[in-house]
């Protein structure tokens, strides 16, 4: 069922219904990895195991998975960045939308992992859990402003990768350092060499 699920995903198989109809038109692609002696189960079916399997676990094992997928290369572009998933707040049951922060490889074009944040939190405190779970050997990781922070960016240097990081006017002190230390004056009239190319 795991492998059902993971295919209809990556597929773009958005919900149960549509997931369960993913199996019944790749009924023989998916009979190739594994049994499915009765069938495609239900979508209902397909909802409740999900449901009772360990999301940490599951978070884990993917991003596991992704590794044996995914060959890290030198100077490997990887993307940090949190997003809110569409369509997942509820009002009327007074549930917030769900936000997440992810990896993404822009070599590959794949997701590497993610983790969701905590309620009442934000992507300063998701990020280093996503960067545990994550091989980066090598690779440059950018993040947007939210993460340019002292122990983000350790723990990616801890895992062998290089940052780049946005610094935005949420930092006052480290905007007037970065400006003292590169005075956009002498980026604009630079006397030396450039290189520039244009697409």
């Amino acid at each position: 069922m795991l492998f059902l699920v993971v295919c209809a995903v990556i597929c773009g198989s958005e919900g149960w219904d549509e997931i369960e109809d993913f199996g019944h038109s790749k009924l023989d692609f998916l009979r190739q990895y594994g049994k499915f002696a009765d069938g495609i189960p239900s979508h209902d079916t397909l909802a409740r195991v999900m449901a009772l399997i360990n999301r940490d676990q599951l978070q884990i094992a993917f991003a596991e998975w992704m590794k044996a997928c995914h060959d890290v290369t030198e100077g490997a572009v990887v993307a940090i960045d949190g997003k809110t998933l569409r369509g997942s707040y509820c009002r009327g049951k007074g549930k917030g939308a769900i936000h997440r922060v992810s990896a993404f490889s822009a070599a590959n074009g794949v997701v590497l992992g993610q983790v969701k944040t905590a309620e009442k939190s934000n992507e300063i405190t998701a990020i280093p859990k996503l960067l545990k779970l994550l091989n980066l050997q090598g690779c440059l990781v950018t993040i947007d402003a939210m993460g340019c922070q002292k122990k983000i960016a350790a723990s990616v240097l801890h895992k062998g990768a290089d940052y780049l990081l946005s610094v935005k006017d949420n930092q006052p002190k480290l905007v007037k350092a970065f400006k003292q230390a590169f005075p956009v004056s002498e980026l604009v009239h630079f006397e030396g060499d450039t290189f520039r190319l244009r697409d």
